[in-house]
């Protein structure tokens, strides 16, 4: 369990740095610079995420003795609880965030939306009823839920491709290539 809490909690803490990285930067300031931002969070945040399942599916198998079986399921079972911590870790970091670093967040999403949707052009009718939408789909609840459910989901897509590689072969498996 402490693999697992250490991996994911560096996961969930290198996640909160790069986004207060971005707000340091001015990327959580302007809604022209959102997009930038977000597309940063999701390129280095994979890169975060795959370094921290990685290792620490590593670390795991190494705590399990050579004599015992290490294999596909273990290895992803290491990497999607990992995930598990660092998503939970994430809830609490999303809320720190949107209540006392940067309250103003929510508002800037949707500015950059709107402006967006302005952009395709839009009707004015329209662009009012998706902004009320989109405001009750801001709810901090809602966001906590879909950030859990987005980090489950690609922690565990990245942990079945990981497992793949990490797991350690079974005494069956080197005697037939032997």
């Amino acid at each position: 369990m402490k693999t697992y809490l250490t991996y994911g909690s560096a996961m969930a803490g290198g996640g909160f740095v790069l986004v207060l990285v971005l707000y340091i930067l001015g990327f959580h300031s302007d809604a022209a610079k959102i997009s930038t931002a977000q597309w940063i969070q999701i390129v280095l945040g994979l890169g975060i995420g795959i370094a921290c399942i990685v290792l620490g599916t590593q670390a795991r198998r190494a705590s399990v003795p050579a004599a015992e079986e290490f294999g596909y399921g273990s290895a992803l079972g290491a990497g999607v609880m990992i995930t598990l911590v660092a998503a939970l870790l994430g809830l609490v970091t999303n809320f720190v965030y949107m209540h006392f670093i940067n309250p103003g967040m929510t508002d800037l999403i949707v500015q950059a939306q709107i402006a967006k949707w302005e952009a395709a052009g839009m009707s004015s009718t329209r662009i009012e009823q998706a902004e009320g939408m989109m405001r009750k789909m801001m709810n901090p609840a809602v966001q906590a839920a879909f950030g859990f459910c987005f980090a489950m989901i690609f922690g565990t897509l990245i942990s079945l491709v990981t497992a793949a590689f990490l797991k350690r072969p079974s005494k069956d498996e080197l005697q037939s290539v032997s």
